[in-house]
């Protein structure tokens, strides 16, 4: 099939999308097609989440169950955990996980085993599309020799593109067709059919040369954002050594209307994208004889928060003649960041396992999430405690890690005997509270 014809389906929507990895990035994408009229697939692992949406049930928090059910009412919307379903798409769009491996070295095995499940159900008119964070290379390196596997060629029978997701769970200003959307494609026939895959969806689409250089834009992106998180994480700890809140002085620089954009410290970084994916190019920046060491440097900052938030709670409740171990601890917030239910690369878990370490007996309170839920990497058989100001007066400190809406912090204040606040929340200074 010429690129022309597949372009004319998804320009007239009777293209069927399928997409591969139905959680926060690939669910979003589905409602959004399937809301602008597409029939899409849904492809899962996961026979559980398959299962819940098959029967109208959302396991995010900010996306509702209406949506799952009006989709699949609607009749163009099914998930299935079937790979074989591959070849009833004309588009084919992965989101799945590129996580760090206990080198901080890139796992591409969701990526890979993807390709390698969809393989044989490739054919020609088809259009690939990778979302996934991941080093420059990635798509044309590891993507393509599998693709043309069985004798399809990329660019002539079958198309591949590398879109890199932006999504903000959480975030009420911006939709997942509002967010502009940068897309590559292998060969420029590749990159037309990209275009006409997304834009029919996102508002704007922003077309970029190779698929490498839109590798590297998600990438610069979040690299972006992790240098000037571990910047004013560095300054924090100056400005605490010298009895200046960081948080009023970043406040006091944005009031400048050019040249300073205000980022926030806090106890590390969580979420599936800033504390991944600068590894993923100092690793491949290596190939190439290019040490970063401004991208480590930032990393090796971030990364040491949680035990600098530690050795605060240590000094603040040896300062009450009170010892870690043994000491009753509530951690607020234990989402990555504010508002959402998303516990991925949390450092609050970090926090939690820490404190358990030097042990302290561990509790909890985050209204997005009610129970500990099951990790690849940690384990707590716990509940989110209801804050009330008996339960919030029975522990010996608070831990404020994430800064939800919903707590109410002036009752917190009232009644806690200790808080760490690691994200700025209260201003004024107290003799209960600590800045971390």
């Amino acid at each position: 099939m010429t690129h022309e014809v597949l372009i004319e389906k998804l320009n007239n929507k009777t293209a069927v999308i399928g997409i591969v990895g139905l959680g926060y990035v690939g669910l979003p994408l589905m409602l959004r097609f399937v809301d602008v009229g597409y029939k899409v697939l849904g492809i899962d692992i996961d026979e559980a989440k398959v299962s819940q949406l098959n029967q109208g049930r959302s396991y995010i928090e900010h996306i509702s169950s209406e949506k799952i059910t009006k989709a699949v009412k609607s009749g163009r919307f099914e998930a299935t955990s079937d790979f074989s379903y591959g070849a009833k798409a004309d588009a084919l769009i992965l989101c799945v996980p590129t996580p760090l491996n206990k080198y901080r070295e890139p796992d591409l095995s969701f990526v890979l085993n993807t390709t390698d499940a969809l393989a044989p159900f490739l054919r020609s008119g088809q259009v690939v599309s990778l979302e996934s964070t991941t080093y420059p290379g990635t798509t044309d390196e590891e993507l393509k020799p599998r693709i043309e596997s069985n004798g399809l060629r990329v660019g002539k029978d079958i198309y591949l593109v590398f879109s890199p997701e932006r999504e903000d769970p959480g975030n009420p200003d911006f939709e997942t067709h509002t967010i502009p959307k940068v897309c590559g494609g292998d060969t420029p026939q590749c990159l037309e059919v990209g275009l006409s895959l997304y834009g029919q969806v996102i508002n704007q689409v922003v077309p970029v040369s190779s698929t490498r250089t839109a590798e590297m834009t998600k990438l610069l992106e979040n690299i972006h954002r992790a240098v000037n998180i571990g910047l004013v994480n560095e300054m924090k700890i100056v400005a605490d050594r010298m009895g200046v809140d960081i948080h009023e002085v970043i406040r006091a620089a944005a009031t400048k209307p050019f040249g300073f954009v205000p980022y926030y410290p806090g106890p590390g970084l969580g979420g599936h994208c800033i504390p991944i994916d600068p590894f993923y190019l100092t690793w491949k920046a290596r190939e190439y004889g290019v040490n970063t060491r401004f991208i480590e440097l930032a990393g090796e900052i971030n990364r040491s928060m949680p035990e600098w938030v530690i050795s605060k709670v240590v000094d603040s409740l040896n300062d009450r003649s009170k010892s870690i171990k043994g000491s009753n601890a509530l951690v607020l917030g234990i989402a990555y960041k504010k508002n959402v239910d998303d516990m991925r690369e949390s450092p609050s878990v970090e926090l939690m396992e820490i404190l358990q370490q030097k042990g302290a007996i561990i509790s909890y309170s985050d209204p997005h999430v009610p129970v500990f839920p099951k990790m690849r990497k940690h384990k707590f058989n716990l509940k989110s405690v209801q804050l009330t100001s008996d339960t919030i007066g029975n522990y010996d400190f608070v831990l404020l890690a994430t800064n939800h809406d919903a707590f109410d912090y002036d009752l917190i204040k009232k009644h806690a005997k200790l808080i760490i606040d690691t994200r700025g929340v209260y201003l004024n200074p107290s003799n209960n509270v600590v800045k971390a």
